[in-house]
């Protein structure tokens, strides 16, 4: 499987860029949310990646071994393909993986429950719960 396609590499090289940007600029660095999610299909072993450096193998994001501690940290793509896993089997990406919450508040929920995969459940019911509608009417509401 190819973990990165064109399009995943365009997109984790636009947040690195921005992020760079942005310390240049002296401006709050963007939180953007997660791109891609590679896992091991055999454990527990998830990363999920905003950022791909100008080497085209150094990746940025949140790392979960499966030990309980999940870490914002870099990891090297290579490493992470060259793995070989029982069955002939190797990491995986997620190609249903999609979110719209950052990656601190990814960090930050996997921290207080051990892990992404029980974070991921956590957010995909926050993303999913129905927004309620505001009206649009400015009459609506008002006795009359």
């Amino acid at each position: 499987m190819i973990l990165l396609t064109p399009e995943l590499r365009l997109a984790l090289r636009a947040n690195a860029i921005a992020r760079r940007a942005a310390v240049l600029d002296g401006t709050s660095e963007p939180d953007p949310a997660p791109v891609v999610k590679l896992f091991n299909p055999l454990g527990a072993a998830t990363w999920l990646a905003t950022e791909l450096g100008t080497d085209g193998d150094t990746l940025f994001g949140l790392a979960d071994l499966g030990f309980g501690c999940p870490e914002l940290g870099y990891f090297s793509l290579s490493e992470i393909a060259a793995l070989r896993l029982p069955f002939g089997l190797g990491i995986e990406r997620d190609t249903g993986f999609s979110t719209t919450v950052r990656l601190s508040v990814w960090a930050d929920t996997a921290r207080r429950v051990g892990s992404v995969i029980n974070a991921q459940s956590i957010i995909r019911r926050i993303e999913s719960a129905p927004v309620p509608e505001v009206p649009t009417d400015p009459g609506h509401g008002k006795g009359g």
